[in-house]
């Protein structure tokens, strides 16, 4: 008997085929995300340029993190200074109001 066999017995057989499906289906479907600063150099990240900057702001008024913006580090921390900036010159809102 092997050390540890006993922890393969509580394991039931087939309990978990479905999730590897749908783990599949959802790979299909990601796409690696290229930093668009990187791909396009004429694009430039600046305080006073927000229709860039709106895009990577959520409707709430918050930064869109790098991992669903798909930034690179380097950009993204230029982003976020960007964005400080332009809400404190009012260019940006710090948060949205609801109704």
């Amino acid at each position: 008997m092997e050390p540890y066999e006993h922890h393969d017995d509580r394991k039931k057989k087939g309990a978990g085929k479905d999730k590897d499906k749908d783990k599949d289906k959802k790979r299909m479907f990601v796409r690696r995300k290229v930093c668009r600063f990187c791909a396009d150099p004429g694009l430039e990240i600046d305080y006073k340029n927000v229709a860039v900057l709106r895009g990577f702001v959520s409707e709430r008024g918050k930064i869109v993190p790098r991992r669903i913006s798909g930034n690179c580090a380097k950009h993204q921390r230029h982003l976020g200074t960007a964005v400080k900036r332009a809400r404190m010159l009012a260019l940006l809102p710090f948060a949205v109001t609801g109704k």
